[in-house]
This record gives structure tokens, C-alpha cells and sequence, in this order.
């Protein structure tokens, strides 16, 4: 219901901005504002992108939990699309979506009305046929009692390649 409302309130609201813009400064002026604020908001998107790519990026390489710089990635995007979206409207909520301060605001509203059930960060072990964890802990690695075959041939040290190679091995 929320979002059939929105499909219809929203075209509705932008259309009565254009005609009061459009009223106070006239046609070319609106559209102008129009063009520039996509080209503006592209540019800030891009920016802040780069940012929350970055914050992810470092949250996974310091093993954090990375709710946060995705969910800002996530708002950057469709605060994009909603920038790149011909309106007033639209581009104002863009332009709030961009600032680091709403998106956390966005982010708190959202989560206090979510319900976590479970969460488990780590490696996904073997599943039963119903799709839950085996009662067996998952190790990652052989095991004790693993036994791995193979067949192996010893190069000499003196062979070398018959090509010159490519620079990124040690030939």
C-alpha cells in the first residue's frame, strides 16, 4: 500500500512544484536548475561512492562488520537514482540522501524496526538436505583423518622455460 502511494503522491508532488517554479521563474530557468542539479548530484554521488566503496572495502580488511558502509552504499545509489530523476522533489531527497548525517538517521529509523533472528559471521560449513548447518563444526582444511593421493615428478633446478616470459614470474 506504502509503495503504491508513493508511485502516485510522488509524481503529484513534483508536478506541482514545476508548476510553481516553472510559474515564479519560467520555463528555461526551471529546466536549467533541472539539468544542472543532475550533473551536481552525479558528481556528488560518484564522490561519496568512491568514499563508502572505500569504508567497505577497510571493514572487511580490518574484519568489521560491514552493515554500515553498506547501507550507505546502498542509500548513495539510490540516492542516485533519485538525482538522476527530473524533479524538485526528488532531487531534494537525493541531495539530503548524500549527507553522511541523514543516511545515519535513515540507517537508525531502519534498524530499530528490524528484527535480527541470527547471525553468524565466519566460513559456511556443510548443510543438511533441509539447508541447516550439520551438527558437525566446520573446519576449513584437512582433517586428521583425510588422506590425499597424488602423484608428483621433481623438476631439477637447472631447467628453465623455453620462452622469455611474460615479467611476472621469477624465470
Amino acid at each position: 500500500m506504502w509503495l503504491f502511494l508513493a508511485f502516485v503522491a510522488v509524481p503529484l508532488i513534483e508536478i506541482a512544484l514545476f508548476i510553481q517554479v516553472g510559474g515564479l521563474i519560467g520555463l528555461w530557468p526551471t529546466l536549467l536548475i533541472v539539468v544542472v542539479t543532475a550533473i551536481l548530484g552525479t558528481a556528488l554521488v560518484r564522490r561519496e561512492g568512491l568514499r563508502a566503496l572505500t569504508d567497505v572495502q577497510s571493514s572487511f580488511s580490518r574484519l568489521q562488520d560491514p552493515t554500515r558502509p553498506l547501507a550507505h552504499g546502498a542509500m548513495i545509489l539510490f540516492s542516485g537514482a533519485l538525482l538522476l530523476t527530473p524533479g524538485f522533489f526528488t532531487d531534494a531527497c537525493g541531495f539530503a540522501l548524500l549527507i553522511p548525517a541523514v543516511r545515519d538517521a535513515v540507517m537508525r529509523f531502519v534498524s530499530s524496526r528490524i528484527k535480527v533472528q541470527r547471525f553468524e559471521m565466519g566460513g559456511q560449513g556443510p548443510r543438511t538436505a533441509q539447508g541447516g548447518p550439520q551438527t558437525e563444526r566446520y573446519r576449513p582444511g584437512p582433517r586428521e583423518d583425510d588422506v590425499i593421493e597424488g602423484d608428483y615428478t621433481e623438476v631439477p633446478p637447472s631447467k628453465r622455460p623455453n620462452h622469455p616470459g611474460s615479467g611476472w614470474t621469477k624465470h
